[in-house]
């Protein structure tokens, strides 16, 4: 499952649904990761854009990966603007067992921080200012040399 939100997201409304929903899969692990922004370098937040279809055959992949353990992954992010102390990302991975989840969550997140389509601003006296410094370059993305 993966949802967009605008804005910062609802963090404790969103884990207590999730887990609210999944408590009776059957799953022996519930791990969550949730992501908050640090107030840090004289930012006042986080802006983020996001290309929607490349995002969701990126997270169809690693559920499909998942699977393959008997895992299953959730996924939230914000779009637009998250001030400082707030969260833009949460994901989870329910698994059979402890190890399998712990190493899902690691893998999910280090690949999401190198591969999601998500172009992240900082906020700074009210304008975007484009994050290149703390930004991943995209496989496949760019322009063709011929």
């Amino acid at each position: 499952m993966l949802e967009l939100h605008d804005g910062p997201l609802h963090v404790e409304e969103i884990i207590n649904r999730w887990y609210i929903d999944i408590r009776y899969k059957n799953f022996g692990a519930f791990i969550p990761f949730i992501g908050i922004v640090r107030d840090e370098k004289g930012i006042d937040g986080l802006s983020f854009d996001i290309y929607e279809p490349i995002l969701e055959a990126w997270f169809e992949a690693w559920q499909k990966k998942a699977e393959q353990e008997g895992a299953m992954l959730l996924m939230a992010h914000s779009k637009g603007d998250v001030p400082n102390h707030t969260s833009s990302y949460i994901s989870a991975v329910l698994s059979p067992q402890r190890k399998v989840g712990l190493r899902l969550i690691n893998d999910f997140v280090e690949d999401f921080k190198a591969s999601a389509p998500i172009w992240k601003y900082d906020l700074i006296d009210g304008e975007r200012v484009y994050a290149k410094n703390r930004s991943m370059p995209l496989s496949g993305a760019g322009l063709l040399s011929t």
